[in-house]
């Protein structure tokens, strides 16, 4: 039951079946509507909703994001991929290139979460906020909390209007399965980043939370052969702010 899409065609020169793009905690995979088109023009590309988020259903009981990922990796054939992942997705994507290091063979992580890492103050202010206003019942505002929060100064209305969408939509899958008798539960794998053999490139936003720059910059350093580059202009999802930029820096490194 696992929603996703899959476009385009395999260069002959890439090292990889098929590019696959990870959607943020705050979205689904329409994030990436603004580089579908330039991507799949050049690249096999797949792109997957996962568990609770967009038209994929979540389940009672244990789930593995990476493991999800693997499994819609095996329906399309693909033995080896680039990954592309955001935020929550990029701690998904860590955990699938550690312990899949032969099935990943190009990282690209934008803004993204890090298994263990002790959240900034800034960070634990707005969990704060998310939760009270959860409590409450509020959903719109925890929503345009999160719009807020996670949009830098270069979104436009379109950007905040597909956000406002994909978070109000995790939120009404996730906060139903939450009163389940058997709520889903969420595994993790022990990540250990020094395994990944992936060529990785880290990108962090100036106008991001400092938790997540401080991440960008302490992963880079501990991934073998990682490269690091932080953009003045971005938050913490560039690809909505910044759509073109992004889409060439993908290209790029995906070429």
């Amino acid at each position: 039951m696992i929603a996703y899409e899959l476009a385009g065609t395999a260069q002959d020169n890439d090292p990889y079946d098929v590019v696959l793009l990870v959607h943020a905690g705050v979205a689904d995979r329409r994030m990436w509507e603004p580089q579908w088109q330039p991507l799949t023009e050049r690249h096999r590309v797949l792109r997957a909703d996962l568990p609770g988020f967009g038209e994929t259903p979540l389940e009672p009981g244990e789930a593995s994001f990476a493991g999800t990922l693997r499994e819609v990796l095996d329906q399309v054939g693909a033995r080896r991929a680039a990954v592309v992942a955001s935020s929550f997705g990029g701690r998904v994507a860590l955990e699938l290139a550690a312990t899949s290091p032969d099935l990943v063979e190009r990282l690209v992580l934008l803004a993204p979460d890090v298994p263990g890492a002790e959240p900034s103050a800034d960070m634990r202010a707005f969990g704060e906020q998310e939760d009270a206003l959860l409590e409450k019942g509020d959903v719109a505002g925890a929503t345009e909390l999160n719009v807020r929060t996670w949009l830098g100064p270069e979104a436009d209305d379109a950007a905040r209007d597909l956000l406002r969408a994909m978070q109000q939509r995790a939120f009404e899958v996730q906060l139903a399965a939450d009163e389940w008798d058997d709520p889903p539960r969420l595994v993790w794998a022990d990540t250990d980043v020094h395994a990944i053999s992936a060529r990785t490139v880290v990108v962090s936003g100036s106008h991001d939370l400092s938790g997540f720059r401080e991440r960008a910059f302490d992963l880079a350093a501990r991934i073998p052969g990682a490269t690091h580059r932080e953009l003045p202009w971005a938050g913490h999802l560039p690809n909505l702010e910044r759509p073109a930029e992004i889409t060439g820096l993908l290209l790029d490194v995906l070429g």
